[in-house]
């Protein structure tokens, strides 16, 4: 059975005694016709598919005999985003490129669930009749992203020359980037090198994961450098010096996607409320005095605060530095009373 719920086409569907032990995405696509096997796998990674009533996000999955499955195809999207006007904090533009102050909140790229009301809408309204063209088309040039809750400085390429060169750098790890970032608990050593692959949670596609043997060579190679800048509070449970929490730079060599709210997780150091990789509640922190402040506090604790590059085509370098936002600094503020 189909039906349109929002302009979205939903459909209902069981499986049989003789279903049992098959593939979920393959099942769906022998009996799905319209769709595609490949089509299929997308959306139920997109958690467009509930089986008995819960979202079902593995397409490699086994059904069993009767299960009652829900598959939400969305409206087909434009072809091409349509331009929004959006207040943008520009800190430095020509006829190549523009680099400005991302806030938290904001995503960088259309995606399942932001197919509008992203930067690369408020770039096309803010760019018009500049863009030069990337790769043929009028769009810009997204050459590094920042995660939607994670605020600071980027770049983005206005030309196809721009986008080559500035690509070419990031690949090459020449780009300096750090992040401040507010962490539970305090790193130890106060600094370091982490060096690992990084690879998708199999448990979580929306999240990415260390393998657990050091010596694998899945995923992608990832390396973070950190430096404690300074510790908050004492934690009760561990030695004199153990602080609760702590402000820390990161600079990247690589740029994965999550790779330092993975990599100080990884060390037990989790960002102050990231909902993937740590906690919102914020344990013995959130139960302080005050404490509603970081309850309060509702993105992971980042900052992409310095950006440096050679321009890819004057050859003059920049550096741009970003302070952190407001609500960034009511964090420290409150952690500084620990």
């Amino acid at each position: 059975m189909e039906h349109d719920n929002q302009n979205k086409n939903i459909t209902s569907i069981s499986s049989g005694e003789m279903d049992a032990g098959a593939r979920i995405d393959k099942w769906l696509a022998d009996q799905l016709e319209a769709l595609s096997r490949s089509r299929i796998k997308a959306l139920i990674e997109d958690g467009q598919l509930r089986v008995d009533g819960a979202v079902m996000t593995d397409p490699s999955a086994k059904l069993s005999a009767g299960q009652a499955m829900e598959l939400t195809v969305p409206a087909p999207r434009p072809d091409k985003p349509i331009p929004e006007k959006m207040d943008l904090d520009i800190r430095f533009e020509d006829e190549d490129l523009i680099v400005l102050m991302k806030p938290a909140g904001l995503t960088v790229h259309p995606a399942a669930g932001h197919w509008t009301g992203t930067l690369v809408h408020g770039l096309l309204h803010h760019c018009a009749g500049s863009l030069s063209g990337i790769g043929g088309v009028e769009r810009p040039g997204i050459v590094h992203r920042l995660d939607m809750d994670t605020s600071g400085v980027m770049v983005v390429a206005k030309s196809d020359r721009a986008h080559k060169g500035l690509t070419e750098q990031f690949a090459a790890h020449t780009v300096e980037r750090a992040y401040i970032a507010f962490t539970k608990g305090a790193p130890a050593p106060k600094a370091g090198r982490i060096e690992t692959q990084l690879v998708r949670s199999s448990k979580d596609r929306k999240k990415f994961e260390v393998p657990w043997d050091p010596e694998s060579e899945a995923g992608k190679h990832a390396i973070t450098n950190y430096e404690t800048l300074a510790r908050f509070g004492q934690d009760p449970r561990a030695a004199i010096g153990t602080g609760l929490a702590a402000k820390v730079e990161c600079r990247l060599e690589t740029g994965r996607t999550h790779q330092i709210r993975v990599h100080m997780a990884h060390i037990g150091c989790p960002l102050l409320g990231d909902p993937l990789y740590g906690s919102r509640r914020g344990g013995i922190i959130a139960s302080s005095d005050n404490g509603r402040e970081l309850k309060e506090f509702r993105r992971q604790a980042l900052h992409a605060a310095i950006l440096g590059f050679k321009h890819p085509v004057t050859g003059q370098y920049h550096r741009f530095e970003a302070d952190m936002p407001k609500d960034m600094q009511r964090l420290e503020k409150f952690l500084e009373r620990l």
